[in-house]
């Protein structure tokens, strides 16, 4: 039943603004239903290929996807996200939270300053567009399979601030691209045991419901408003990351001992 309630907030989360959810997911895997850290990240990635499925039913009912772009930014991110995947038991998890936690810091202030800044991107166009979104892919899926997110902060930010995408269209193109990138790291946390197979029904089935609605939902609201909220849940989800806990010196020596 939890697990169903965790898939409606992450759905309606992520279909409102082009996000996963991986952020409300893990959050309450790990300190509600005590699941380790791995297996958080490994579950989240399964569930926002869901969290995809869903919002793009919804975004593209009202032609906000531009379908190019998704292919172009998942082609470099599906191979990213696994090595992102692979790459996550080598380094201390805390200090790549915090280092995510400031850029996401970073692309909001970003967002809040957009109507302000000069036009800029609207000179990035034919290969120069692609360049950019076959980078935005890169990072964001070894981002994504590293730290179990769907990457849409990532994706949002860059297709608003340089690609010139509008709101809407720009987290449309984010749930799609998030279908193969999901599946692309949710693969190799599942070949190294790191996925609960027993809460995914209940997970997928909240997330689907929610994702749809929160799709409907965000077409329902003004641009500004829509990039206002989405910049709060990026300074939230920034802030999660910033005071993740340094591990003890007595900590260190037993591990080290061990």
């Amino acid at each position: 039943m939890f697990s169903l309630l965790v898939g409606l907030a992450a759905g309606l989360f992520g279909g409102l603004l082009g996000l996963g959810g991986g952020a409300i997911m893990i959050p309450l895997m790990v300190g509600v239903m005590k699941m380790s850290q791995h297996k958080a990240h490994g579950t989240s990635l399964v569930a926002l290929v869901f969290t995809g499925l869903a919002g793009v039913a919804a975004y593209g009912r009202h032609g906000s996807i531009d379908i190019t772009a998704s292919v172009i930014l998942a082609s470099t991110a599906i191979f990213t996200s696994r090595a992102g995947a692979l790459f996550s038991n080598s380094l201390p998890e805390w200090k790549l939270k915090r280092a995510f936690g400031w850029f996401l810091l970073f692309i909001s202030s970003l967002l809040i300053l957009k109507p302000y800044l000069p036009h800029a991107h609207s000179a990035f166009t034919g290969w120069s567009q692609i360049l950019i979104l076959l980078l935005t892919g890169t990072f964001t899926g070894f981002m994504s399979g590293m730290m179990g997110i769907g990457g849409g902060g990532i994706m949002v930010a860059s297709m608003v601030l340089i690609v010139g995408f509008s709101q809407y269209t720009a987290q449309g193109c984010s749930l799609l691209a998030m279908i193969p990138i999901g599946a692309s790291g949710a693969f190799t946390y599942w070949r190294s045991g790191n996925v609960s197979l027993e809460i995914l029904p209940g997970l997928i089935a909240g997330i689907i419901i929610g994702s749809f609605v929160g799709g409907l939902c965000a077409h329902l609201l003004p641009e500004h408003i829509l990039r206002l909220v989405f910049t709060s849940a990026l300074v939230f989800t920034g802030s999660k990351f910033l005071v993740a806990p340094r591990p003890s010196p007595e900590c260190s020596d037993k591990t080290i001992a061990l």
